[in-house]
């Protein structure tokens, strides 16, 4: 019996370690991504090197959980509202890269992913840097307009939702600038290409509730540090890897 018992265990350990993803570990580097260039953001362990937008230390709101970064909504705010804890990733600002995130949405959730940040004192981070959105498609108040929903370039350029997963599991967001020209693909699927700096980047502008920020119209950065929103929701962000091109 206990050889039996012990044989069911080591075919059942066997099979999980086949299974797609078992053997993975959440933020670390494999050897082929250390030689590719790739570098980690978020150790899992704490928040070195992360701060808060215009501040220098990290927001209360945000907590280490699942082996991952975790922003919630503040005791004394409602769902929806930030407690202005958008952050940044202040080690370093960036140019030409390929960025690597994984996010986790709750139910009705939104935030957003963020390049080419510029700090301007007083302002969101939103004020001055293009945004990758993150969303609950199917249950998020800001769910009605195409360029709102998950992976697009936030109310300039939609991605297709059929590239996200539901409410409660992983994404993998990368984002890959190389001199202005822009790719975003989600969950293995190209959703989003364009180019910063031109007419064509001008005309999306324009359309934009950004037309009249003074941090789009006198044109986004050339570099800029990466950074994640606080929208008054709970997210979950892990996997967070760069690489410099």
């Amino acid at each position: 019996m206990k050889r039996n018992i012990l044989m069911t265990m080591s075919l059942a350990v066997a099979m999980l370690i086949a299974l797609p993803g078992f053997s993975q570990t959440v933020n670390e580097l494999s050897k082929k991504e250390k030689k590719e260039g790739w570098v980690l953001l978020f150790n899992g362990k704490d928040f070195d090197g992360w701060r808060q937008c215009n501040g220098t230390a990290m927001p209360a709101n945000w907590v280490l959980e699942e082996n991952a970064m975790k922003v919630f909504t503040a005791a004394d705010k409602n769902p929806g509202q930030g407690s202005n804890g958008d952050i940044l990733f202040s080690g370093k600002k960036f140019k030409n890269f390929e960025l690597s995130i994984d996010w986790k949405a709750s139910k009705m959730a939104n935030s957003g992913i963020f390049y080419n940040v510029r700090e301007v004192p007083g302002k969101p981070i939103y004020y001055a840097a293009p945004e990758v959105q993150v969303l609950d498609n199917a249950d998020a108040t800001d769910n009605k307009i195409d360029s709102h929903l998950a992976g697009s370039l936030y109310d300039m350029l939609p991605a297709d939702p059929k590239t996200v997963h539901p409410a409660g599991s992983w994404n993998t967001i990368v984002i890959k600038v190389i001199d202005g020209k822009v790719t975003h693909i989600q969950n293995g699927v190209e959703v989003c290409t364009y180019t910063l700096w031109t007419p064509e980047w001008d005309a999306m502008v324009a359309k934009s509730k950004f037309k009249t920020f003074p941090g789009f119209t006198e044109g986004i950065a050339k570099e800029g540090y990466i950074g994640l929103q606080d929208h008054g929701y709970p997210v979950w962000f892990r996997n967070i890897k760069i690489r410099e091109l």
